[in-house]
């Protein structure tokens, strides 16, 4: 049996990493917190122990309401707010990108305020993950992400949401999701909006409102 390496891995209170798989060879199977260890073949002429290590962080989202989660009264046709989507939507995606969710109001954006603005600020700050996915609602969407441009820094923040309640059927919500949920993993710190396929820098992009998209400023 080759000699073993202990290595000792600890998680940063600042942050939630999954480890999904940890391959060591010539070692059997066994299970500690988010490690898993694998055999690997006996047919390997690489020297021991190898460590091979996948690993996810956590995406935090969160929720302020918009289009994105309004509910259609089919008696008033009036669309108001009841519970956020955000989970069944994960299902119906078959996501499996680990997620922690929290719902920080349920409002239109035409009616968010400053201290609204002040507390998604103070969320993403204190929060532990460092890749943050918000849902809002799109006519105010810009002025969100500049104030957290201007005060968020080391962080991945997209803002995403709807121009259709994911209610309809037709709403785009879920593809912005999963174009945001993708985004928030992969671009480097800094606030983006992710819209319509496309990401912008959350401090130059404008919501078009004759065409009812998003566009850079410059």
């Amino acid at each position: 049996m080759c000699q073993f390496l202990l290595i000792e891995f600890s998680l940063s209170l600042r942050r939630k990493i999954f480890i999904w798989q940890a391959i060591v060879r010539d070692q059997s199977v066994s299970t500690k917190g988010f490690f898993c260890f694998t055999k690997l073949p006996n047919d390997l002429s690489a020297p021991c122990p190898i460590f091979t290590i996948n690993f996810y962080m956590v995406v935090r989202i969160f929720i302020t309401g918009g289009t994105f989660d309004k509910e259609y009264n089919e008696i008033t046709g009036q669309l108001f707010f009841k519970d956020t989507h955000m989970h069944d939507l994960l299902e119906m995606g078959r996501s499996k990108v680990p997620v922690e969710i929290r719902t920080l109001m349920m409002i239109d954006s035409l009616e968010m305020t400053n201290e609204d603005r002040e507390l998604i600020v103070r969320q993403c700050l204190n929060c532990e993950e460092e890749q943050i996915v918000i849902t809002h609602g799109t006519d105010t969407m810009t002025e969100t992400a500049l104030l957290l441009a201007e005060k968020v820094k080391g962080k991945t923040i997209v803002l995403t949401g709807a121009m259709i309640p994911i209610k309809f059927g037709s709403s785009d919500g879920l593809f912005n999701l999963g174009s945001a949920l993708a985004f928030a993993q992969s671009l480097p710190a800094g606030v983006y909006v992710a819209m319509n396929g496309r990401w912008f820098y959350g401090n130059n992009v404008r919501k078009n409102k004759q065409t009812g998209l998003f566009e850079e400023i410059s």
